[in-house]
């Protein structure tokens, strides 16, 4: 390492954006300090599945659905979603 890089608490990301337009790493780190990173897989994993929901509900979920605008299935994963992970 050439010289020690002091990182600032940035108030929002528009000011972390100008610090790292505004330096040179190379200032900063050597060949030797790189090291390979490992990226994790960040897709979601799913898994289809199937109930049976009487025709009223389903119905009622559709047309919740289509005054948001939003496909029915996403509307029904938000739905578990929330009610197993809580709705924060």
């Amino acid at each position: 390492m050439k010289k020690e890089l002091n990182l600032p608490k940035f108030k929002n990301s528009k000011e972390e954006l100008e610090f790292w337009s505004k330096i040179d790493l190379a200032d900063y780190l050597e060949i030797n300090d790189l090291q390979e990173a490992v990226i994790p897989d960040l897709k979601t994993k799913t898994k289809p599945v199937s109930f049976r929901l009487p025709i009223n509900v389903l119905n009622r979920i559709k047309a919740m659905a289509q005054q948001r605008d939003v496909p029915y299935q996403s509307l029904m994963k938000d739905y578990i979603f929330r009610g197993v992970v809580g709705a924060n």
